[in-house]
């Protein structure tokens, strides 16, 4: 019999001291159980202090707040095995700034692997780091039965009734320093102290990152600022240049809030009718998704098309029902499509932000599907921009409004709409300063990739909140800094059509990313004929995941619900 050796040997050493005090606990002790190993209890846990020492940035330190033992619980796929539950405060330098909060679940079957999960909009919340990963399948066993310590934190700030819209946080510096990514750093470096104390190890034998809009951002955080502190990171519909996105949101929302601009949900059901009649086929196949999205875009023009055979534009461009579009409406939807194109120099050398593939995408259009009223609150949701910002308005507008107001002016009172992204005039300095912070922009990842790091991208290609194009901007420049052929070694990009930012009752896509990274950096196989599947629009529909720039077209037969029936192919 073999020993086991290295993290697994004392994983085993900490196991058997658990065994021992089990059979010595009893009433009538056995002769020759007796041991000095005392095991480490989840119980214990409550009150433990990690040092500042042990974090690789500044803190004051960290403390657990609760320390819970968790049964086993659920059946089949749906089945976690019991683990325990630890919450933890890391404390901040400032007195004034909110502490990180944070959970990491220990479970009892640990595989010797760590799996962080990150946020989304500006956080504010604990992720539900004991549940699936974004657009994971629900017929896989979630991170946590499979063995991972999972653990997530807030960023370190508590939102309040906005959520993931809350930015009052952009007040502090260190609250602001933490959501940028200090946060990441300090949490990992907890988390794997507590598994080293609870499991006996040196560290866990992997350690990977999922997340997806802004814990997309931070899965490409991690990546470029601590390149050797994970193995593997999944970055999904990334908001990675998330200053600049607040530029456009904000370019996009002055747009939506002039007279007569905001498109009602029946408008926006006529512009994606309009556009699935004239870009529906050019992927082969009248299937409801738009998969051929350059060839859509260079042919649809809201002016001059026809929705039914009927011009998609109003009479004259006004506004003369739900059926048609206004000129109006017509600007403030090109603007969504097109670039802010900045005029002046930023810290993080951004130039733009490109714009949005709308034409066939949901911008919130009624429907009796339950998870429909989410999509149109991540979209244009029911209330057209104003000052003060309705709590209806679009999300992305909410999101400019907050970072105006607390981030770029501090000055609740501030009135969002009077800045202009083009010409912040006395603001142009703050705004720098801020894509110094928020833009996650460096291309060069040698590091990672020397190390044996692995990166999986995807992103839907009706994603209205954080732009596609934006996506492929930044996949194409890590191309350009380190060569195609370097990149191919270490990293995938897929587009999904169909889906939009996070959920979609058009395409809602499901793929099983963490088994394919796990699988590239345990066993050098890189994905090959990747799959993703929907489980919204039409159920168990499945198509390839194709490498940008190509995408996915019908081979002319077969079942155009099946991912065999279409060929990945280039522009």
């Amino acid at each position: 019999m073999t020993r086991p050796s290295g993290a697994i040997a004392r994983l085993a050493s900490v196991r058997t001291a658990l065994g021992l005090v089990a059979l010595c606990s009893g009433a009538v002790l056995l002769s020759g159980c007796a041991t000095t190993e005392q095991p480490v209890t989840c119980t214990s846990l409550q009150g433990k202090i990690i040092g500042p020492a042990s974090i690789g940035l500044p803190t004051s330190g960290a403390t657990v707040t609760a320390a819970e033992q968790v049964a086993a619980a659920g059946s089949g796929a749906a089945a976690i095995g019991a683990y325990c539950k630890v919450s933890a405060d890391i404390h901040p330098v400032d007195p004034k700034a909110p502490a990180i909060k944070m959970i990491i679940n220990l479970p009892a079957n640990f595989n010797g692997k760590g799996l962080m999960l990150g946020g989304g909009g500006y956080n504010g919340t604990i992720p539900a780091s004991q549940g699936n990963i974004p657009a994971g399948p629900v017929n896989v066993p979630v991170p946590l039965a499979l063995g991972y310590a999972t653990f997530s934190s807030d960023s370190g700030h508590q939102a309040n009734k906005l959520a993931s819209q809350d930015g009052s946080f952009g007040v502090n510096d260190e609250a602001v320093r933490n959501f940028s990514g200090d946060a990441l750093k300090k949490t990992r470096d907890v988390a794997l102290a507590l598994m080293r104390h609870f499991y006996g190890i040196d560290n866990p034998r992997r350690l990977y990152f999922i997340g997806g809009s802004t814990g997309g951002r931070e899965a490409l955080a991690v990546a470029q600022r601590w390149p050797t502190d994970f193995d593997g990171v999944v970055s999904l519909y990334p908001a990675w240049n998330a200053a600049m996105l607040d530029l456009q949101f904000g370019r996009i929302t002055r747009a939506l809030a002039a007279p007569g601009a905001y498109p009602n949900q029946a408008k926006r059901r006529a512009l994606y009718d309009a556009a699935m009649q004239s870009c529906d086929l050019l992927d082969g196949v009248a299937d409801g998704l738009i998969s051929n999205v350059l060839a859509c875009n260079a042919q649809f023009d809201p002016a001059s098309a026809t929705l039914n055979g009927r011009p998609l534009r109003c009479p004259g461009g006004a506004d003369t029902g739900d059926q048609c579009l206004s000129d109006a409406q017509i600007r403030a939807l090109k603007t969504m499509e097109t670039s802010l194109q900045l005029t002046y120099a930023v810290q993080s050398g951004e130039t733009l932000y490109p714009g949005f593939n709308v034409w066939g995408a949901d911008l919130g259009m009624a429907g009796n599907n339950p998870l429909q009223a989410r999509v149109t609150f991540l979209a244009l949701n029911t209330a057209q921009p104003k000052n003060p910002m309705p709590e209806a308005a679009p999300y992305a507008s909410i999101f400019w409004d907050q970072w105006v107001r607390f981030f770029v002016t501090r000055d609740p009172a501030f009135n969002s709409l009077s800045l202009d992204p083009a010409k912040p005039g006395p603001w142009q300095e703050r705004i720098s300063v801020l894509t110094g912070l928020q833009d996650i922009n460096k291309t060069d990842l040698s590091i990672f990739e020397a190390r044996g790091g692995k990166l999986l991208m995807a992103h839907g290609s009706a994603d209205v909140l954080v732009s596609t194009r934006a996506t492929e901007q930044y996949f194409q420049r890590l191309q350009s800094t380190m060569g195609r052929e370097k990149v191919q070694r270490f990293a995938r990009y897929y587009e999904i059509p169909g889906y939009g930012h996070a959920i979609s009752t058009v395409f809602n896509a499901a793929w099983d990313s963490l088994s394919a990274l796990d699988a590239w950096v345990e066993k050098g196989e890189a994905p090959a004929a990747q799959v993703v599947a929907d489980s919204i629009g039409v159920p168990g529909r499945t198509r390839p995941l194709c490498e940008h720039p190509a995408w996915p077209r019908y081979r002319g037969t077969g079942d155009v619900n099946s991912a065999a029936s279409f060929v990945c192919v280039m522009q």
